[in-house]
């Protein structure tokens, strides 16, 4: 498989709720397989640690301003129909029940630190949910956005490359 086929795999890892880097950044750096759960192994790709952060990190940043975007324009068209009603309703409660605490005590940077958390159920598209209802502003968004995922991807990529085994 050649780089850009690499690259574009970890484009669209990045852009799976709840992957996001937290899965990209490690399937590009680690060379051997992982055994995963169900019987599944995953092949890590063996790129350069500071490719493979940058490929991540600037897609994710890019989709959650897109992602905010999207809720801004089209999310009153989208809440016309039940279906779209229900699953809304049913991530703003689990997510303000998550990040309000964060944003009452940190303000701006608990959205940050919210999206930082690599962990399922946090990262860009929940970080822009939160920030959409909560009623954050685009431009404190993006701040926001930018400093959470760098944070993430800087964990992740630490931990894929062993160095915060050694704490």
């Amino acid at each position: 498989m050649n780089i850009l086929s690499k690259i574009l795999i970890l484009i669209f890892v990045t852009l799976i709720p709840a992957l996001e880097l937290r899965a990209s950044i490690p399937l590009g750096i680690l060379k051997n397989s992982v055994e995963l759960p169900f019987g599944l192994t995953l092949h890590g790709f063996g790129m350069n640690w500071l490719l493979v952060f940058l490929v991540c990190v600037i897609t994710n940043i890019f989709l959650g301003v897109l992602f905010y975007t999207a809720l801004d324009k089209f999310g009153d068209y989208f809440m016309r129909f039940r279906i779209f009603r229900y699953f809304y309703h049913r991530k703003v409660k689990k997510t303000q029940r998550k990040i309000k605490p964060l944003v009452d005590k940190y303000g701006l940077f608990g959205v940050s630190l919210f999206i930082a958390i690599p962990l399922p159920g946090s990262g860009s598209y929940t970080g822009a949910v939160a920030a959409y209802i909560l009623g954050i502003g685009y431009k404190k968004f993006i701040l926001a956005n930018l400093i959470g995922v760098i944070i993430a991807g800087t964990i992740v990529t630490l931990t894929s490359l062993g160095i915060l085994n050694l704490f």
